[in-house]
């Protein structure tokens, strides 16, 4: 039986514990001749449910991860796991291959040396998931059995009903912070090993990079992984000439919408500038790429500059900008609303004029929400690859120059993951050094944009 299968079981279970327990509540009420009992007989019926789906349904996440390594380890015991080369990719394409037959997922393999280990992938998966289906059913059994003895007319179902949901909601508001943690940790455990082969001064202060997934990994040369190119390209392109960008266009459009513009035209203009963040970015890269670019170098030849590239800093930086303008646009938006009438009204009533009042009164109240937007913008301009890789090249330089070519960290990153270089290669390693700094300057911009936020709060609360 397949995990879908297993859950469409398990949700199956859940909903006639559900539709029992509700009948048997019910027939509580009846027997009570009246009387009212502790609980409605919906609450008996999630109670029930609850106690046959959530621990059933735990079981069956851990199980399928757990399995993985059980069916592994079954079929490289086998003797015909013995003619495997040793631990590397070719290994794990055979492996690979197998289980996709195994599975049903491929029709053949296309390595000779993985038909062996077919039938015993075949005969190790079916094992575990009957082991698996058995023991989900035992599970939701007993847990059926266990709120079926509970539920009486005197249990009060929706008091611990409402302290298993609220366990739910406990969980799912620690997703995100979990998730944190283990990027944060998986990061920082490569990078470490990165910098065991590589000095994090020179990789943090070296102006050339061009790592080789060719060369020897237990003698890197360590005059190739100077990554200030990359965070220059990444703070220029996306920090620089988008926010340039960015910023005056979105505040000016959120100040027009909210304090200007027809509430007629507003419902126009708002929802079709909202609609540029919709927009797939490698949309935007096409346009930079096709229009923008070729215009910039044209642009360039008119002014006399010699030999201006096809693709530059400035391209991708203009039409990053203008993807983030509607971040910083309904941030400003949001917050401009937010600020007390009273205070606009009370700058008119003394004679300052609009304009007076827009500079003097309504930004600095709104500027808490303002900032959180613009590092908000900055945040996912520093993450943006498909612009830059169309628009700006991956070629890793150190200049100030917008018209010449540039790269960040972001598209380092996918260039080095996405090729058939050894995990523990530098050249690949380097990709999680560049991905944990890059994380720890995105939380310090969040950590100042708190500090901010915090400070001009207190200011005008």
């Amino acid at each position: 039986m397949t995990v879908s299968s297993l859950l469409l079981l398990v949700l199956g279970l859940g909903l006639a514990g559900w539709l029992t327990a509700r009948h048997r509540a019910r027939m509580f009420r009846s027997a009570a001749a009246g009387r009212r009992i502790a609980s409605l007989p919906t609450y008996h019926a999630w109670y029930a449910a609850l106690w046959i789906v959530v621990p059933t349904l735990v079981f069956v996440i851990v199980w399928q991860s757990v399995s993985e390594a059980l069916v592994m380890q079954h079929v490289l015991a086998q003797p015909a796991a013995n003619d495997l080369p040793p631990f590397g990719f070719r290994r794990q394409v055979i492996l690979n291959e197998a289980r996709a037959v195994a599975t049903g997922a491929a029709n053949a393999v296309f390595n000779p040396a993985a038909q062996a280990l077919v039938e015993p992938f075949t005969q190790a998966i079916s094992r575990y998931r009957l082991i698996g289906f058995v023991v989900a059913i035992l599970i939701a059994a007993v847990g059926a059995a266990r709120a079926f003895l509970t539920i009486k007319p005197d249990f009060r179902a929706h008091t611990q009903v409402d302290r298993m949901v609220m366990l739910v909601l406990l969980v799912a508001s620690l997703v995100a912070i979990l998730t944190t943690i283990g990027i944060l940790a998986s990061l920082a455990f490569e990078t470490f090993r990165f910098f065991g082969m590589i000095s994090p001064l020179d990789f943090l202060t070296g102006l050339h990079w061009a790592p080789n997934p060719m060369s020897a990994a237990d003698n890197p040369d360590p005059t190739r992984y100077g990554a200030l190119p990359l965070f220059w390209g990444t703070f220029f392109i996306g920090a620089i000439i988008a926010m340039i960008v960015a910023i005056p266009f979105g505040m000016m459009s959120a100040i027009y919408l909210n304090q200007y513009a027809d509430p007629r035209l507003r419902k126009t203009l708002k929802p079709a500038l909202e609609m540029l963040a919709g927009v797939p970015t490698v949309v935007y890269g096409y346009f930079a790429a096709l229009t923008i670019a070729p215009a910039i170098r044209d642009a360039a030849l008119a002014l006399g500059i010699s030999n201006p590239s096809s693709e530059s800093a400035l391209a991708a930086g203009l039409v990053m900008g203008v993807m983030i303008i509607p971040f910083v646009s309904s941030m400003a938006d949001d917050s401009i609303s937010a600020v007390p009438s009273a205070m606009s009204d009370g700058s008119l009533a003394m004679g300052a004029t609009k304009n007076e009042t827009i500079r003097n009164v309504i930004i600095p109240a709104a500027l808490p929400g303002i900032v959180a937007g613009v590092m908000l913008a900055i945040s996912r301009a520093i993450g943006e690859t498909m612009i830059v890789v169309m628009a700006a090249s991956t070629a890793a330089n150190l200049t100030a120059n917008p018209l010449e070519a540039m790269t960040t960290v972001t598209v380092q990153i996918v260039a080095l993951l996405t090729g058939e270089g050894s995990f523990d290669h530098p050249a690949t390693l380097a990709a999680f050094a560049l991905g944990f700094v890059l994380f720890m300057v995105t939380l310090a911009l969040n950590y100042i944009a708190l500090r901010v936020v915090k400070r001009f709060r207190e200011a005008y609360e």
